[in-house]
């Protein structure tokens, strides 16, 4: 299920996917969804192209620390290849703020 970024309260979240395309990000939300997997999703770049290098704009898919084996099982279930080396979604000092225990 799609969450917004305040749902998961400065939790560290694992890259799970990256969708090139708008079709295949609406694809890997029904996923997802479909499997009762929380996940948040938000654009950013990427470089694209082969003889013309190219900044593009792609879909980010990030899930709890939790729930990444099971999406992972998901996706590749699914014909997907997510990502194997685990990233984190950089958080931002305003959402370092949110999180409880903070001073």
């Amino acid at each position: 299920m799609r969450c917004d970024l305040e749902f998961f309260k400065g939790a560290e979240l694992h890259l799970l996917y990256m969708a090139r395309r708008l079709r295949e990000a609406l694809a890997v939300e029904t996923v997802l969804g479909q499997a009762q997997i929380e996940y948040f999703v938000e654009p950013g770049p990427y470089e694209g192209g082969f003889l013309f290098r190219r900044e593009l704009i792609g879909a980010y898919f990030y899930v709890l620390p939790t729930d990444l084996p099971r999406a992972r099982e998901v996706l590749v279930t699914h014909q997907y290849r997510p990502y194997i080396t685990t990233s984190t979604r950089p958080v931002s000092e305003e959402e370092k703020g949110d999180t409880p225990g903070s001073t």
